[in-house]
């Protein structure tokens, strides 16, 4: 059965049994998002007793709703945070704690707010960053493999700051969800980004046999329209056709 389908399948069981068993938060419905989740405080709180989020420096974390606890948690405490902006129409926005008032972290951590309070950078001129945190409408226990909304922004976020150098392919990737949205099992393509650890409200997840990730940008997996929608992706095109080196 082709991968695709089959994730597709997955994403509608999960959204239904969100809406269904009213584990669903604001914005809904959810389908075609990635569902914010009662309890996404709570797992976000959970972050503070991981050593990899107390080490980290430079968080680099998903716009959408479920994670703006975490956004607003790194902010909090003292960490530089990296917001891709919707559909990375205009690149990453950088958020410095120390440049905003405390009492504006929780509207700063909000798309709107990261556009008043942070600043549009260049991938290369972004720090590096130590810590991923990825939105997911499921994720397997298994091996690590996530779905997000079936656009593959997320994997195209991570190709392009692999491509600048800004990360390593063994960062610590996480994502935070609902109990209800683990799975056994995923299909993985080629082009799909693992998570190291799963963040529920109840609990923190190692995995421990992660699928492998993607070195960079798979470009013959890429059609003309969407590097031509993303000026990131079509920059990159342009020096990987003049062998011009990234970083």
């Amino acid at each position: 059965m082709d991968k695709s389908y089959i994730k597709k399948k997955i994403r509608e069981t999960i959204w239904n049994l969100m809406e269904e068993k009213n584990i669903a938060s604001f914005p809904r419905p959810v389908f075609g998002r990635i569902p914010n989740f009662k309890g996404a405080e709570k797992a976000a709180k959970l972050l503070l007793n991981c050593d990899f989020f107390n080490k980290a420096e430079v968080v680099k974390v998903n716009p959408d709703s479920p994670q703006q606890p975490v956004r607003e948690l790194v902010l909090i405490n003292g960490k530089k945070l990296i917001m891709p902006t919707p559909r990375i129409k205009e690149g990453f926005i950088l958020l410095e704690p120390s440049n905003i008032s405390p009492k504006f972290y929780k509207k700063a951590s909000t798309i709107r707010g990261a556009f008043e309070f942070g600043r549009k950078v260049h991938p290369k001129d972004l720090p590096n960053i130590d810590l991923i945190v990825l939105g997911a409408v499921a994720v397997s226990v298994k091996n690590g493999a996530r779905i997000g909304k079936g656009e593959g922004y997320g994997e195209l976020e991570y190709g392009i700051l692999i491509e600048y150098g800004k990360i390593s392919n063994d960062v610590i990737i996480i994502t935070t969800v609902h109990e209800i949205q683990l799975v056994e099992d995923i299909p993985v393509e080629d082009f799909d980004v693992s998570v190291d650890y799963i963040i529920t409200p109840e609990r923190v997840i190692k995995v421990i046999e992660k699928h492998p990730r993607p070195k960079g940008i798979i470009w013959n997996l890429l059609n003309e329209e969407k590097i031509n929608e993303i000026p990131l992706l079509l920059e990159l095109k342009k020096l990987k056709t003049n062998n011009i080196k990234f970083v």
